[in-house]
């Protein structure tokens, strides 16, 4: 699979949250702006893994009806993933 330059553009994002929440840490912020700021990256994560997942699905489901198959593997692999990443 091949992961485009937005892909990775909100990972570097979330990484620079990741540092935002450390130096929050540092300064003493509060529990409840820090954990508003987790929150914000979990929900961030979470959008880029469905984004990988959907994107590998696709290109699963064409590979294998391009092929003559059937999609179902590819379909529940990609389940199988979203699942874990709960």
């Amino acid at each position: 699979m091949e992961y485009t330059d937005p892909v990775k553009h909100r990972l570097r994002r979330i990484e620079g949250q990741v540092r935002g929440v450390l130096q929050m840490m540092e300064q003493g912020k509060s529990c409840k702006e820090v954990v508003t700021q987790l929150s914000a990256i979990r929900a961030a994560v979470d959008r880029v893994i469905l984004y990988v997942v959907g994107e590998n699905m696709e290109q699963c489901i064409r590979d294998e009806l391009s092929g003559g198959g059937c999609a179902d593997k590819g379909i529940r692999e990609a389940i199988e993933l979203l699942m874990k990443s709960r």
